[in-house]
């Protein structure tokens, strides 16, 4: 069975409030009868002080016959308001003397038997209306020693009792009084030294949980509150590191899964496009073989001519989509060694020079200082920078520019041209095997992809910028390594 939860206001009032006011009740009722005991007690002495004073008058009045002066003596009693009636007994116990209600407290038998006993004696006797009356019995007796009278002093208990009642009523009123004021202080000093903090830190327990993860439990307040404040903001980082840490394991662990879905979808590429490739390179070198010996006749038609010289051109555009189709199927190991980048620019020129000029394009080496020697694979590097330098040609409307960059941790290549540019929509799929925003009669969609490929190997990048001259901005970003990033001037 489950206990009850209580908050720790009510574990205060319950468990400090109400014992400490059962203790003070306790203390209470015994100072009460402490004091119940010390009023008897005084009540007693005052009482027996009376009777003392009036005895020797009392007793000289008895042995002299003077019943006046008897009467003045126990007259004198009356103006002590304490003292409710006082009566003297002869020896046999006949009232001989009366001041107050002239009912007798006792009987002459009961005097008789305290006279016999010769002590002093005080009793409580129900007398006069039913009021209880205290009596103080004092006995009276000659020179002789022998006993001749008796002397009762009363009083009425409901002084008393009405004293103690007051009392009670008071010590009643004054532990509800304490009751109430602590309540107050165990609620306001609650409030002040815990409630507020802990409303407060689950305001932002709440906040957090409704996805403030920036949020923190505010530490103000008692060293407990501190510590366990402090514990659950380090637990909440480290919760939120946790799950930044998972989240990025997943990013990581998606992109792996993309990177192998894409590797396997290519390696089937490659081996289709490697396939087709080797089919057709035969053919075409024989169409392209018999074109250039038919041209070599000097009888032959001009219209004929112009034709074969249309076939060869077409077969040489096809025999560079087969050399793209047989460079993105292949997967050869880098042969790395150190090569300067003005030499690679000035050799893919030379790969380009026909198309640019067959499509009237301007094409123009941008020469910074210095100029960086990279540790790459020349072949790839310079069949990578060929397809851009193609790209770029086709896409030009006039001019195209390259130029290469370095820097302490990075160097490489920079084509510009005055094109349309590239869409930001297609940046993200550009390098995709066979994807292209050419006509189909311009392009296949490899060479950027072989370009991607041949920098990738190399543990570059291609990055596409918006260039200075309107159109597009490829530029290839390799690192460099401390022994292997050397330029010349």
């Amino acid at each position: 069975m489950s206990l009850q939860r209580y908050n720790l206001r009510t574990a205060l009032l319950i468990f400090v409030l109400l014992p400490l006011l059962a203790l003070s009740a306790a203390a209470g009722w015994y100072s009460l009868k402490v004091l119940e005991n010390q009023s008897r007690e005084r009540m007693q002495d005052e009482i027996e002080l009376v009777a003392r004073a009036i005895r020797q008058p009392v007793i000289y009045a008895m042995e002299q016959g003077r019943e006046g002066a008897l009467a003045q003596a126990l007259d004198s009693t009356s103006h002590i308001g304490r003292v409710y009636g006082a009566y003297v007994y002869d020896a046999s116990g006949k009232r001989i003397g009366t001041s107050g209600p002239t009912e007798p407290a006792v009987g002459s038998t009961r005097v008789a038997e305290l006279m016999s006993e010769g002590d002093r004696r005080e009793e409580y006797n129900r007398t006069l209306d039913g009021e209880d009356v205290y009596s103080y019995f004092l006995p009276l007796s000659n020179e002789a020693g022998q006993i001749t009278g008796m002397l009762q002093v009363t009083r009425r208990a409901s002084e008393f009792e009405s004293y103690i009642t007051r009392l009670r009523y008071q010590g009643l009123a004054v532990l509800l009084l304490t009751a109430l004021l602590l309540s107050v202080v165990i609620f306001y000093g609650h409030y002040k030294a815990f409630g507020s903090h802990v409303a407060a830190m689950r305001r932002a327990i709440g906040r957090i949980g409704a996805g403030e993860r920036e949020q923190r439990v505010p530490t103000e307040g008692p060293q407990e509150l501190h510590d366990l404040a402090f514990g659950l903001n380090r637990m909440l980082e480290n919760l939120i590191s946790q799950e930044e840490v998972v989240v990025r394991q997943k990013l990581e662990q998606a992109a792996l899964e993309d990177r192998l879905h894409r590797s396997e979808r290519m390696a089937a590429i490659g081996q289709l496009a490697a396939g087709v490739a080797h089919e057709l390179g035969t053919p075409l070198n024989v169409v392209d073989g018999q074109a250039q010996r038919a041209l070599r006749h000097r009888d032959i038609n001009p219209a004929i001519n112009t034709a074969l010289s249309e076939i060869r051109h077409e077969v040489q555009r096809m025999n560079f989509i087969v050399r793209q189709l047989m460079d993105f199927g292949r997967s050869n190991p880098l042969q790395c060694q150190p090569e300067r980048a003005d030499r690679i620019v000035r050799a893919v020129l030379t790969q380009v020079a026909s198309d640019a000029r067959y499509r009237h394009i301007e094409v123009q080496v941008d020469e910074t200082r210095p100029i960086p020697e990279l540790m790459i694979d020349r072949l790839r590097m310079e069949q990578a920078l060929s397809n851009l330098l193609h790209n770029a040609v086709q896409a030009a409307s006039q001019q195209v520019r390259i130029g290469w960059f370095a820097d302490a941790t990075q160097a490489g290549f920079v084509i510009d041209d005055d094109g349309p540019g590239i869409a930001e929509a297609d940046r993200e799929r550009i390098f995709e095997p066979f994807y292209t925003t050419k006509g189909v009669d311009e392009g296949t969609g490899l060479g950027l992809a072989v370009a991607h490929a041949a920098v990738s190997d190399h543990e570059g990048r291609i990055e596409i910028e918006h260039s200075p001259l309107g159109g597009a901005r490829f530029r290839i970003v390799l690192p460099v390594s401390p022994q292997h990033g050397a330029t010349h001037g």
